[in-house]
């Protein structure tokens, strides 16, 4: 069977049942269903979706330790500068710990990437990234932080450490902390006085008397 005849034989099943059910039940009255209103939704999302939030919450994927190494590689990457708050002030590790439950994509690649950071400490430091020394972590993030200048062999670490700077960088522009640090304030009502004066003479145009 063709598949447009397949698709058109599907339509008509489909149609058929649509008109034999409403036959069947035309004499029962349909309760309406209430649209939702605007108190049904929090900051945005609906109760449902509320709930899903909280769900992914309560079901941590990384360990202690892997949360541990992520803030302090988010602190690295946005650091406070004494006038705004950085990553730990945004909460980015706990962001970051949702947004991998959220899209398990992200899952597999960090995971990995925590290890393979801490294997090269081990190799070049006999110990883990977060019992280094800041120069010894400096060192190691020197060795994935530019691409252009990475060797091959640090290709994985390259592309996690990518990875980690752009949820980072999610994570933080998202939240008030980054809002104030990007100078953003968002809508604001203002009087309109009309098209300026000097647009108006450009153009050759005027407002009437």
């Amino acid at each position: 069977m063709k598949r447009r005849d397949t698709l058109k034989a599907l339509s008509l099943s489909a149609i058929t049942a649509t008109i034999a059910g409403t036959e069947a039940h035309a004499d029962v009255p349909k309760k309406p269903v209430a649209p939702p209103s605007l108190s049904d939704f929090k900051n945005g999302k609906s109760a449902a979706e509320l709930a899903r939030d909280a769900k992914i919450a309560a079901e941590p994927f990384f360990s202690v330790h892997e949360m541990q190494t992520i803030r302090l590689l988010a602190d690295f990457i946005i650091p406070a500068d004494g006038q705004f708050g950085g990553a730990t002030e945004a909460k980015v590790g706990d962001f970051i710990g949702f947004i991998v439950k959220d899209m398990p994509q992200h899952q597999t690649p960090m995971r990995g990437g925590l290890v393979w950071l801490d294997t090269q400490c081990a190799k070049q430091f006999g110990k883990k990234f977060v019992a280094c020394t800041k120069d010894q972590q400096i060192k190691m993030l020197d060795q994935i932080a530019y691409p252009e200048q990475a060797k091959p062999e640090m290709s994985q670490g390259v592309a996690f450490f990518n990875l980690m700077r752009n949820l980072t960088a999610t994570g933080y522009f998202t939240t008030e902390v980054g809002f104030k640090y990007l100078g953003y304030v968002g809508n604001r009502p203002n009087a309109w006085d009309g098209v300026p004066a000097e647009v108006l003479k450009k153009y050759k145009l005027s407002y009437d008397s």
